[in-house]
């Protein structure tokens, strides 16, 4: 029966689930008596909601703390083994696939490489598979036991009624792809089973505001600096964040091609692959026949010698313009959305690092408004190199803290193109 407001008794149970197990989740371990205040339900309800999560093996006993005159009271945590999750980071270097429980400590983890500007399609799909499966093969989970998989990808991500997740990624050759019904052709997961799919950058904002240097900020901009340069936007009003196409704002007119077709894109200038590029057009000795993570490892030891040896100063005027590019392109962000943080992850923004950030501060405050400019921080992001995969990872969490700790629903069947019927036939069994 639903309520003035729409809502039934359902609706309103779900809630309180989700409201004890967010609390538990995030502060725990707390009391039954301190979860009244943190929740907001009356001690009645809170007794009744951790009845029945305690009934359902999701939360348990974990220790207990003396209280003023009466007797002990007992604490509660969410049960890390009560549930599991998948994240997967398709990179632009490689695929990587970890599986968590509930707490997000990593079981088991997988990693394949991709050739350079090579994401062909069943290429993904079959890297993405076969990584699940040994996941789970190397932890002994079945894989009906999972509240769902988590996918980072490049690109924008549409969320259609009747195929799914639809990824357009342009900068890899992908035009209007549906990555989550290619992903259900023949895979190692139930239908019971959620498969979520959304943009890397957007993963990485997640992770960062869930559980890296972004708590507790309202508003944040979470960069992602790989091969190429994307973001994620963070305000109270999406605060799931949503994923900004900030590297393909144009930085100079008629400049270079950026991967995407367009001429002067930021990405053209400050991604990973066109630093490099840049380096070798200079003259730079670039490693050869090596990952780009590699030969950006050597171009920073090449302009920042440990030994004392004098400094290659291709490399070195390189990555000083690179840090203006995208000092400059921070404070289109800073300008546009008044963050109070911004946060730098990614692969390459990691490796960077702390040589990187004091100049790309320098020039984001200078080419931006002084107001907004006076209210942001610029840092790296805490969360290392796993971050994506671990924001993907959410995605399942999120959507089971939602329904109140219930798992989902099977899966709805979506059309496969016939086009890609042979993945079903490649597919591991």
């Amino acid at each position: 029966m639903a309520g003035r407001n729409g809502r039934t008794v359902r609706d309103l149970r779900r809630a309180n689930r989700t409201a004890v197990l967010q609390r538990l989740y995030f502060d725990g371990p707390l009391s039954r008596f301190e979860l009244g205040p943190a929740t907001g339900l009356s001690s009645g309800s809170v007794s009744n909601v951790v009845a029945d999560l305690v009934a359902d093996g999701l939360v348990e006993e974990a220790g207990s703390v003396d209280s003023d005159g009466g007797r002990p009271r007992t604490l509660l945590r969410v049960a890390p083994a009560s549930g599991h999750m998948i994240g997967v980071d398709v990179g632009e270097t490689r695929v990587r696939v970890e599986l968590f429980d509930l707490t997000l400590t990593e079981l088991a983890r997988a990693e394949r490489p991709l050739a350079p500007q090579r994401h062909d399609v069943d290429v993904i799909v079959g890297h993405v598979r076969d990584g699940i499966a040994e996941v789970l093969a190397t932890a002994g989970l079945p894989p009906e036991r999972l509240l769902g998989a988590g996918i980072g990808v490049p690109g924008i991500v549409e969320h259609t009624a009747d195929r799914g997740a639809v990824v357009h990624g342009q900068t890899i050759g992908w035009d209007a792809v549906p990555l989550e019904a290619l992903l259900r052709a023949g895979s190692p997961l139930p239908d019971t089973v959620p498969c979520l799919i959304d943009n890397g950058a957007k993963t990485l904002g997640q992770a960062e505001m869930w559980f890296g240097a972004g708590r507790g900020a309202r508003n944040a901009v979470v960069v992602l600096f790989g091969s190429g340069v994307g973001a994620s936007l963070v305000t109270p009003e999406a605060e799931q964040g949503r994923a900004v196409e900030w590297g393909h704002l144009t930085v100079r007119v008629r400049g270079r091609r950026c991967r995407c077709g367009a001429l002067g894109c930021l990405e053209a200038y400050a991604g990973a692959e066109s630093l490099l590029a840049r380096w070798r057009e200079e003259g730079g000795r670039v490693p050869e026949d090596t990952d780009e993570e590699t030969a950006l490892t050597a171009m920073l030891a090449a302009a920042y010698p440990a030994d004392g040896a004098a400094a290659d100063p291709v490399a070195l005027a390189v990555l000083e313009e690179t840090a203006e590019y995208l000092g400059a392109g921070l404070s289109d962000l800073i300008n546009l959305f008044q963050p109070e943080r911004i946060l730098i992850g990614g692969w390459a923004g990691l490796q960077l690092g702390a040589r990187f950030l004091p100049a790309v501060r320098r020039h984001a405050v200078s080419y931006a408004l002084r107001h907004p400019a006076r209210k942001v921080t610029v840092d790296l992001g805490r969360l290392g190199p796993d971050a994506v995969t671990v924001g993907a990872a959410i995605l399942p969490l999120a959507d089971f803290f939602a329904r109140g700790g219930r798992r989902p629903e099977p899966a709805p069947e979506y059309p496969v193109p016939a086009w890609r019927t042979a993945l079903e036939e490649r597919a591991p069994h």
